[in-house]
């Protein structure tokens, strides 16, 4: 029997397998008695998992990081499965099929890349043109560029997931700036292209996907605007020339802004309207796919509506007019 993927377990199913395991975290429950929590995770997506009367000793026999075996069974907890876990054991790295593990994006990377470039090379402010070829010339950015996820859990979470979410953000900028030609379409585009580049570097995806140190203590709004100084550093002694400085602040509060609201980590709010433009359609691709994927994993199929979600704030209702015609 092949393996089965955390995106079709049910309830009260019994599992023994190999995951990824990251999170880990030995606690004392209200009795005094240690449990460890952990989130293990495969390709389609990951879980939460509880072993109660654990100890010190089974917490330090595996890392973050590391392939595990867990036998264990599925249950629902406030309306989202978990796995509780029975027997938990650091897995032989040779026998995994790592295959099982990458989580990769549905769409074709290099046909993805092709689509990038072509919209920069439709770029017609020719400093700013030349600036964003730059970043697609680097060989170190690009080859992390196209494995990056935009996302540890809440949107694009898989390898190729930050390009993926980068060339939807391109195509839907280019429908904004047609309805709205008032907005710069060149800024737009170089926007959607240097918001979340330094996701590259904010966050790990080898095996399973997390921050960085860098990430949690830096973030890649700062990180970003650090690159942009050193690309730009970069372009004007390649050039010769100095780089148009309302260009480059127009560029970094784009970067600094994109999440919109305080409360979401942006040091300002967006004041132009490409950044706000930026900021919408950014909040448009995450929140679309987080309601697709929330839709499309949720342990009860049959059900109209997914659990709460945290993440979300809100129950999602799955039933399509389609299928409302069926019925």
């Amino acid at each position: 029997m092949g393996r089965q993927y955390i995106n079709q377990f049910s309830e009260g199913e019994s599992i023994n397998q190999v995951f990824v395991a990251n999170g880990k975290q030995l606690r004392p429950n209200r009795q005094g008695n240690l449990y460890l929590q952990l989130t293990l995770s495969d390709k389609s997506g990951s879980v939460n998992a509880m072993q109660w009367n654990a100890n010190q000793s089974v917490y330090d026999s595996f890392e973050n990081g590391d392939y595990v075996i867990i036998k264990g069974t599925t249950q629902l907890f406030n309306g989202n499965l978990q796995i509780i876990v029975q027997q938990l054991k650091k897995a032989d790295e040779s026998r995994v099929d790592e295959a099982d593990f990458v989580t990769l994006t549905n769409e074709n990377i290099g046909q993805l890349i092709v689509q990038l470039r072509q919209f920069v090379d439709s770029i017609s402010h020719p400093q700013l043109q030349s600036l964003c070829q730059q970043y697609l010339d680097s060989k170190d950015i690009m080859e992390k560029f196209s494995q990056a996820p935009a996302g540890v859990k809440n949107h694009h979470a898989y390898q190729g997931g930050l390009l993926h979410h980068v060339v939807s953000l391109m195509e839907l900028a280019e429908s904004v700036v047609q309805h709205y030609p008032e907005v710069d379409r060149d800024l737009v585009l170089a926007g959607v292209l240097l918001h979340d580049l330094s996701k590259t570097d904010e966050l790990a995806y080898e095996r399973s996907l997390e921050y960085t140190d860098e990430g949690q203590l830096v973030g890649h709004l700062v990180m970003g605007v650090e690159l942009l100084g050193k690309q730009i550093d970069q372009w004007e002694a390649n050039q010769g020339t100095t780089f148009p400085n309302d260009i480059a602040i127009q560029l970094k509060h784009m970067i600094v802004s994109h999440h919109g609201q305080y409360d979401f980590g942006s040091p300002k709010l967006p004041m132009t309207l490409e950044a706000l433009v930026l900021h919408m359609i950014d909040n448009l691709d995450a929140k679309v796919h987080q309601f697709s994927h929330a839709m499309d994993s949720e342990a009860n199929p049959g059900d109209n509506w997914t659990p709460f979600i945290p993440t979300l704030g809100r129950k999602l209702y799955k039933k399509t007019l389609q299928q409302k015609k069926q019925s």
